[in-house]
C-alpha cells in the first residue's frame, strides 16, 4: 500500500461525509428534458432513462459520457480468517491478486469484454487486520490510511468507478458491519460466502457476536464501527466512494461486501450514497436485507456471489447503452416524427397495439 500524501482523521471524514457537494440539478434537468424529446414513447426505455439522468446528475454535466469506466478492486487480509470463517485459507488473497495481475480472474475477462480499465489495489497483504473477537480490527491511524488510499482510486476524469474487493474472511466482516449498523439478529446477515457449510455459517455467527461483544463500548459512530469490525479493503472502498462524489465520478457498487462497506457512509448521511448504484443483488442472503435498509434497487439478479467487482463491471454495458441512447437518438423534431399530443392519447395508442 502506497502511503497517501496527506494525513486524514475521523473528524475530517465525518465533516466531509455530512457536507458532501450536491448533485448538478441543471444537468439532471437538461437530461430529463431531452428524454421527453427523443423518438420513443415516454418511459419506454425504463431504467435506461433513469441511468442517463443519474449519470448526468453525478458527472455534473450534460450530456453524460461513458468513455472512461474504471473497475477498482481492493484486496486485504483479515485476522478473523483464523476462525475458519471461509472455505479457503488466508493465503488465497495474495494468490488471487497475483491471478488478477496475470489476467486469469473472472474480473479480468469481464473487464476485457466490456472494455473497462481494471486496477487492483493491495493493502499490505502480509499484515492482516487484528482478530476483532479480541478488540478493534484496526487502529484509527491504520483505518484512515486505508481510507485515504482508497480515495486515490477516484481520479477526476473517470466517467464511472466500479468498486469491488478481494479478501478471505471479508463476508464475515461485512456481516459484522451490517449487524452493528442496522441491528440483528446476526444470522440475518450471515451466508455461505466462499461456500462454507452449515457448521461454517454457525462459526461465522459466533465470530460476529463475539466481535460485537468485544467492541461494544467502542461502537459510538459509523467510522468507529468500520475501525473495529471492518477491514483495510472495506475502508478503502469507503474512501473511494467519498472521493468519487467530490470528483464528479458516479459509483457502481458490487455485491454484499462492497455495499456493506459503503453503508458506513449511509449511517452518517442518508444522501452519501445518492451517487452510487448497486449493480446486482448477491446470492449472499444478507444483501437483500441491506438493500432494503439503503432503499437501493439493484440493476441485476444473476445469482452471483463472487466479488472481485464482477457484478459492478457487468453494469458498464448498461450504462454505455443508456448514455448512447440519450445522446445519439434523434429528437422528434430532428427525425420529422410527430410527437404525441398528450399522455392519455399515448396510453390509448399503446393499448391498441
Amino acid at each position: 500500500m502506497t502511503e497517501p500524501s496527506a494525513a486524514i482523521d475521523f473528524d475530517q471524514l465525518r465533516t466531509l461525509t455530512i457536507n458532501l457537494p450536491p448533485a448538478d440539478s441543471e444537468a439532471a434537468t437538461a437530461a430529463l428534458v431531452r428524454q421527453t424529446r427523443l423518438t420513443k414513447p415516454r418511459g419506454s426505455l425504463g431504467r435506461l432513462e433513469e441511468l442517463a439522468i443519474w449519470l448526468a446528475r453525478w458527472q455534473r454535466r450534460h450530456p453524460p459520457e461513458m468513455r472512461r469506466p474504471r473497475v477498482a478492486v481492493f484486496a486485504a487480509n483479515h485476522g478473523i480468517a483464523g476462525h475458519g470463517v471461509s472455505a479457503y485459507p488466508p493465503a488465497v488473497t495474495a494468490q488471487m491478486v497475483l491471478n488478477f495481475q496475470n489476467g486469469g480472474g473472472a474480473i479480468n475477462q469481464i473487464c476485457r469484454t466490456v472494455d473497462a480499465d481494471l486496477r487492483v489495489y493491495e493493502l499490505d497483504l502480509d499484515h492482516p487486520t487484528e482478530d476483532f473477537c479480541g478488540g478493534p480490527a484496526m487502529t484509527e491511524e491504520g483505518c484512515c490510511q486505508a481510507l485515504a488510499y482508497g480515495m486515490m482510486a477516484a481520479e477526476p476524469g473517470l466517467d464511472v468507478l466500479c468498486l469491488g474487493e478481494m479478501g478471505i474472511g471479508n463476508t464475515t466482516a461485512a456481516a459484522a458491519l451490517c449487524y452493528a449498523l442496522f441491528g440483528g439478529p446476526a444470522e440475518r446477515w450471515v451466508g455461505p460466502g466462499t461456500g462454507v457449510d452449515a457448521a461454517g455459517i454457525e462459526r461465522k455467527i459466533r465470530v460476529i457476536e463475539a466481535g460485537l461483544a468485544a467492541n461494544r463500548d467502542s461502537l459510538d459512530d459509523a467510522f468507529a464501527v468500520l475501525r473495529c469490525l471492518g477491514g483495510f479493503e472495506l475502508a478503502a472502498i469507503v474512501g473511494a466512494v467519498l472521493a468519487a462524489q467530490v470528483a464528479n465520478v458516479p459509483v457502481v457498487l458490487d455485491g454484499f461486501t462492497c455495499t456493506a462497506a459503503a453503508a458506513v457512509l449511509y449511517r452518517l448521511n442518508p444522501h452519501a450514497l445518492d451517487h452510487c448504484l448497486v449493480a446486482h443483488v448477491s446470492a449472499e442472503p444478507g444483501h437483500r436485507h441491506l438493500l432494503a435498509h439503503l432503499e437501493k434497487a439493484p440493476l441485476m439478479d444473476l445469482g452471483m456471489r463472487l466479488g472481485e467487482g464482477s457484478g459492478a463491471a457487468l453494469a458498464i454495458p448498461m450504462l454505455r447503452a443508456a448514455a448512447a441512447c440519450h445522446s445519439g437518438m434523434a429528437t422528434f423534431r430532428d427525425a420529422g416524427v410527430s410527437e404525441r399530443i398528450d399522455r392519455l392519447g399515448e396510453a390509448e395508442t399503446e393499448a391498441d397495439r
